[in-house]
């Protein structure tokens, strides 16, 4: 049953390649695409929202494997693997019936459209579930940036990023048990308190353009619905 009983009717929802794969593995995982996917539909359905998403690459690629490698090849490298876990993705959605388009910003015709603003925002209006990957197209920009810069361009009313914790912590929880949660934060003290949840130059971009971000726990089954209604879970950064 769908409902206009929402707060935020457009969204870009940030994942990192983590959550396509098992815990704390590489690669990608049957199941955990097939779960993902399913809360997605569950939030289409349900609520009637736009979604676009901007998935991270860690699952096949990361940094800290390219320590003696040219950075700005090892950025495309990067970007490469949103695109394998983008296809990945919209296979996922697509098996449920879920509408879906892949843009990249990267040219690739033959395996998905190339990012343009406009067709973008009419494939939200036609209800598609957009998977915006290869980052922002440029080195030394994470995809976490390319998250807030998507947003901005298409007109979304926040960007939500699903983590392994409920929120921001003034420390790792799972390391530091007597870490402090931040139920609300401004971005200011984000950035002067130099959180690693999300980069600086994507807080940034929010900060300037009033855009929040919301970070939460994306393990906690029906969490995407709940944070899109506006209910408080995570934290907020406005």
């Amino acid at each position: 049953m769908k409902t206009s009983n929402v707060k935020y009717k457009r969204v870009v929802l940030k994942l990192g390649g983590e959550a396509l794969s098992d815990e704390n593995e590489f690669g990608l995982n049957p199941t955990s695409l097939k779960n993902l996917a399913l809360e997605i539909k569950k939030a289409k359905e349900a609520l009637n929202v736009e979604i676009a998403i901007v998935l991270g690459g860690g699952n096949i690629f990361r940094g800290s494997f390219a320590r003696d490698m040219d950075r700005v090849n090892a950025d495309y490298m990067g970007m490469l693997a949103t695109v394998i876990n983008a296809l990945a993705f919209q296979d996922a959605l697509e098996k449920i019936g879920v509408f879906t388009r892949v843009m990249t910003a990267i040219e690739m015709e033959r395996l998905a459209e190339p990012y343009i603003r406009r067709r973008a925002i009419r494939h939200l209006e036609k209800g598609r579930v957009v998977i915006f990957a290869a980052g922002t197209g440029n080195p030394y920009f994470s995809t976490d940036t390319a998250a807030a810069l998507r947003a901005i361009e298409v007109g979304a009313e926040v960007v939500i990023k699903g983590t392994k914790v409920d929120g921001i912590f003034s420390a790792d929880p799972k390391k530091d048990k007597s870490a402090k949660k931040f139920e609300q934060i401004n971005y200011m003290d984000f950035i002067n308190k130099r959180l690693k949840v999300m980069d600086t130059t994507a807080i940034s971009l929010c900060m300037e353009n009033n855009i929040p971000v919301i970070v939460f726990d994306l393990k906690q089954k029906g969490s995407i619905i709940d944070v899109i209604s506006g209910k408080k879970i995570g934290t907020i950064v406005n």
